[in-house]
């Protein structure tokens, strides 16, 4: 149903509505700092720019608003917009409110903010230590979750274990790229009314109190409405709401309303990720490879704040901890701690891809350990067909499902037996070829009480039980027949409307086409619940079985009427073909329009006790979803699906490549409802998982300096690196959703990464695998070091500062004037201003000390140094040494080196070896960027010295478009 739209740019996105006249445009001041006081901010000049209108900053936003409520107990204070400091790089600090984005973006160089830099902390374990820098004073440590859970008797079995066989694995940082950023247009109302809002926010709408209370005001006041379409999300877009809340109070500072785009910057730095997660994990063994108890430590890196909804990705798992394993032990520690980073959320199955990579890698692990067929040690240990539905000890009830039977799908179907054959002879030739396998549980549906799991008992008790997974549908028909359909979820291109139309229209008899379904949900006329929206695969299960629900209701209204009409029973009437009959006088038919009119056109003539109008909404929730009880034991999911994963890989040993042979994906979701969506998720879920296992992490500065901040190093997958997966399917319908089926579009992305490691962990034979696995990790792995540099590099100049992003350069170039001349140019400050690339204005401050005012773009970001220059180490005319450091609204760079002249014939050969680090908003854009332009600014640098010491009439080399167009004869 929405492929014609989309494919023809004919999408209704929230960038593509239109605006009410005197809307302002908003831009979004961020900090450059992982960790820093706001000393002073001045917007003067901002506010004195033409077309500006307002700025915010943390003095109205402590004014008019509050801190959102975050899942645990702690003194922790997670506001829209930084106050008094800032605790990771891209924190909001100020928002301008201009004519247009461009006078914004303007504007923000004008704000002076004076910082005071403190200690970062970006390591997860680093920051439990107790010297470590402290983000929130008032909690007094980074630690702000500290939760043991047991199971069973997991001490008895571990002490009547054959073996224990453990391992300590990393999960990454990463995130999703959703073609559409975040987008917001938000007014305050007049008149005590509230706020407006259009945005392309996912939910949970459980979400919604939490804005609403960081307003200040009640529920109704808050009118959130979500477009028809967007662009994708895989979770990210939960994030939306800070941002949401910050452009109300945006608005109600402008006394307009106020849109804001984010652009890919700023989505990178600073919209959402994954969180990373340290995993210790311990199993009691048997000699054949049984799995008695499981032992987890969990170290979660939820970034600067616990941003709702999370502790979420650590407790959404915590049900089904045992995967798809029949282990009746469990023990468990979970510890969230804080770091100078990106808040976390939920990314694309979150929890899953984290606790996954740690079970299945230990699975792989025992077999290797025990000298056994990874493959037959999962086998042995899976949960029985006939033990369904399944209690697992942490309180996951499994609904149903054959896993034995999807294994032996996957291994007749995937071709296992060639593919070992294949091993076997890739080893006989001396080449890395690997299997890996990975046997999950996809949960779907959650529990809104499972995140409480983060409390004790006691403080459970004092809040109040939470538990439930509402979904609510509104079917409607008009007096001509028409049939409308209102579903609480936010698609973001998964297919929603055209399921929904179709399940309508096999309840009623009709065609998808006659079906209307409108996705735009609004907070103030549509039915809705705190667990609406598009996350946790929740659609097909719970949405689309409560949009059957609710046709039913419809469905039975109408043959009430139809019965009346065809003096009939109602048990004998039949929707099909657009009519309407009774079962045994097929030939007596009326259309369904006519029926369903009736209910507007003539209720004086209904059957007695049906009302006029044709409007059924529905709320459904799984009674299966219980609180968690007084020992901890959760049912955090309504519908659990099953996926096996088998990949093979050969890995080059010259150049570290892992190149996918196979990869083949069998699932068990229940009911299918649509088979080309399904795959569809699949074939996502499975790019997305790739792209965590081979490419994709943000990685961070010791200091917090983010360092992947454009798509230049942050790798994503394209379609070139992405295989055809084998898409394999079980149907086990599930005994709790209304139409049997579970969810299936995040499975992947809990499976693949994992599967991917182990099959690269058997072709290396090692244990200690880390993702992303990239070529250089691969060569770490098998012991090769990056190749020596092809020329021999001077001695190294004084280091730049630690942290941030690091930039070594050296080289040499030959200048067409003597060592004498450029020496001269060197000491002369005002030829150097000329000589500098971007600089304003240089002024001495003492002998050989600079000042000066230097504007450097990388990309798309800009940022205006105040800079100092020195030089030292002179011996002229031969050489000195060069230091330098600057602070800017974007971040601090520093950098020191040595220049070395050396008379040639046509003139000078300089020398250079220069060491920098560069912090904030430039240090995002990465290091393929960096050091590109790095170079372009060296090059220009001594092109212009070369032509002020050799004077202004010396030769100087065109300009590459200027070379391109004498070579193309188009210029002279």
């Amino acid at each position: 149903m929405e492929d014609a739209a989309l494919l023809s740019g004919r999408g209704s996105f929230t960038d593509d509505v239109g605006v009410k006249p005197g809307t302002l445009y908003a831009a979004v001041l961020r900090s450059p700092h992982g960790h820093a006081e706001i000393l002073a901010i001045d917007s003067a000049a901002a506010l004195g720019l033409a077309g500006v209108r307002a700025v915010l900053t943390g003095a109205d936003v402590k004014l008019w608003a509050s801190p959102f409520a975050v899942g645990v107990k702690q003194p922790m204070e997670h506001w829209c917009m930084a106050i008094e400091r800032v605790r990771y790089v891209g924190e909001p600090v100020a928002v301008v409110m201009a004519e247009s984005r461009y006078l914004a973006e303007d504007a923000l160089e004008l704000i002076k903010v004076e910082y005071r830099q403190l200690a970062a902390v970006v390591d997860p374990e680093a920051a439990l230590t107790p010297d470590a820098p402290v983000l929130h004073a008032a909690v007094g440590s980074n630690l702000v979750n500290d939760r043991h859970f047991s199971y069973g008797d997991p001490d008895g079995a571990f002490a009547a274990a054959a073996r224990t066989v453990a391992l300590k694995v990393h999960y990454p940082r990463n995130s999703c790229t959703p073609i559409e950023c975040f987008a917001v247009v938000a007014e305050f109302l007049p008149g005590d009314e509230g706020y407006d809002v259009l945005s392309n926010f996912q939910g949970p709408f459980a979400l919604h109190p939490v804005m609403a209370r960081a307003l200040k005001v009640g529920g109704a006041r808050l009118r959130l409405r979500a477009p028809r379409d967007s662009g994708g999300s895989f979770g990210v877009k939960q994030a939306v709401s800070t941002y949401i809340v910050l452009m109300c109070l945006a608005s109600r500072k402008a006394g307009a309303p106020v849109k804001w785009i984010e652009d890919r910057l700023e989505h990178l730095q600073a919209a959402v990720s994954a969180t990373n997660r340290v995993t210790t994990i311990e199993a009691a063994v048997q000699a054949d490879g049984e799995i008695t108890a499981l032992r987890y430590h969990q170290i979660e890196d939820c970034g600067a704040y616990l941003r709702a909804p999370e502790p979420a990705t650590f407790y959404r798992m915590h049900g089904c901890l045992t995967g798809a394993y029949r282990v009746r032990h469990l023990q468990v520690h979970n510890q969230v701690v804080l770091t100078n980073k990106t808040p976390s959320g939920l990314v694309r199955g979150f929890g899953g891809p984290q606790m996954y990579f740690a079970l299945e890698r230990l699975v792989q692990h025992i077999a290797v350990e025990l000298g056994l067929d990874p493959l037959d040690v999962i086998r042995r240990n899976l949960i029985a067909a006939e033990a369904f539905p399944y209690r697992a000890p942490a309180g996951s009830l499994f609904d149903s499902g054959d896993y034995q039977g999807s294994i032996a799908c996957a291994v007749e179907e995937g071709g296992l037996a060639e593919l070992r054959t294949r091993r076997e002879q890739a080893r006989a030739e001396g080449r890395l070829y690997g299997i890996g396998y990975a046997a999950i549980v996809e949960p779907s549906i959650s529990n809104m009480g499972y995140i409480t799991t983060a409390l004790t008992p006691a403080e459970r008790a004092i809040a109040g039980p939470k538990n439930g997974a509402s979904a609510s549908a509104t079917v409607s028909v008009d007096a001509l027949g028409s049939v409308s359909v209102i579903i609480d979820s936010v698609p973001q291109g998964q297919g929603h409307r055209t399921v929904t139309a179709q399940v309508v229209a096999d309840v009623l008899g009709l065609e998808p086409a006659d079906i209307v379904v409108n996705t735009e949900l609004d907070t103030q006329k549509d039915a809705w619940s705190i667990a609406a929206g598009n996350y946790s695969s929740r659609f097909a299960g719970a949405v689309a079985g409560t949009v059957y629900l609710t046709a039913l209701k419809v469905r039975a209204k109408v043959a009430l009427i139809a019965a009346d009409m065809l003096g009939a029973e109602v048990s004998q009437i039949v929707f099909a073909g657009r009519k309407i009959f009774a079962r045994d006088r097929p030939d007596r038919t009326l259309p369904f329009h006519r029926v369903a009119g009736a209910t507007h056109w003539a209720p004086g003539t209904l059957p007695e006790g049906v009302g006029s109008g044709l409007r059924e909404t529905v709320f459904w929730t799984p009674p299966q979803l219980a609180a968690p009880d007084e020992n901890d034991v959760i049912n955090s999911s309504a519908a659990y699906g099953f996926v096996f994963d088998i990949c093979a890989v050969e890995i080059d040993r010259a150049t570290g490549r892992v190149r996918i042979d196979r990869y083949v994906t069998s699932h068990d979701a229940g009911t299918i409802l649509n088979p080309a969506l399904a795959d569809g998720q699949i074939r996502g879920a499975f790019a997305q998982g790739l792209g965590a296992a081979l490419m994709e992490e943000f990685t961070y500065g010791s200091d917090g300096s983010f360092l992947s901040g454009t798509f230049a190093d942050y790798l994503v997958p394209t379609s070139c690196e992405v295989p055809e997966p084998i898409i394999l399917h079980r149907q086990t319908p599930s005994p709790f959703t209304p139409l049997g089926a579970k969810g299936l579009g995040e499975g992947n992305n809990m499976s693949t990464p994992v599967c991917i490691a182990n099959a690269v962990a058997d072709a290396l034979g090692r244990a200690d695998v880390r993702l992303p696995l990239t070529p250089s990790k691969i060569h770490a792995l098998l012991g090769i070091d990056d190749p020596a540099p092809s020329k021999p590099r001077a001695a190294q100049p004084t280091s730049a500062a630690p942290g941030g992003h690091a930039l070594n350069m050296a080289g040499s170039v030959d200048l067409p004037a003597t060592p004498e001349q450029v020496y001269a140019v060197l000491l002369d400050p005002d030829a150097l201003v000329k000589v500098i690339p971007g600089c304003h204005a240089l002024s001495r401050v003492g002998e050989n000390h600079y000042r000066a005012d230097v504007t450097i773009g990388i990309g798309l970001v800009k940022a205006r140094y105040a800079a100092e220059i020195r030089l030292t180490d002179l011996q002229p005319p031969h050489g000195l040494s060069l230091g330098g450091s600057g602070i800017s609204s974007l971040g601090a760079a520093q950098g020191a080196g040595k220049l070395r002249l050396e008379a040639i014939e046509s003139g000078t050969r300089l020398h250079y070896d220069y060491s920098a680090s560069v912090s904030g908003k430039v240090a995002a854009v990465g290091g393929r960027m960096l050091e590109g332009a790095a170079k372009i600014i060296l090059r220009q640098l001594f092109e212009q010295l070369g032509r002020q010491a050799g004077g202004e009439g010396a030769a100087v080399r065109p300009s590459w478009w200027r070379r391109l167009l004498q070579r193309s004869g188009s210029a002279k």
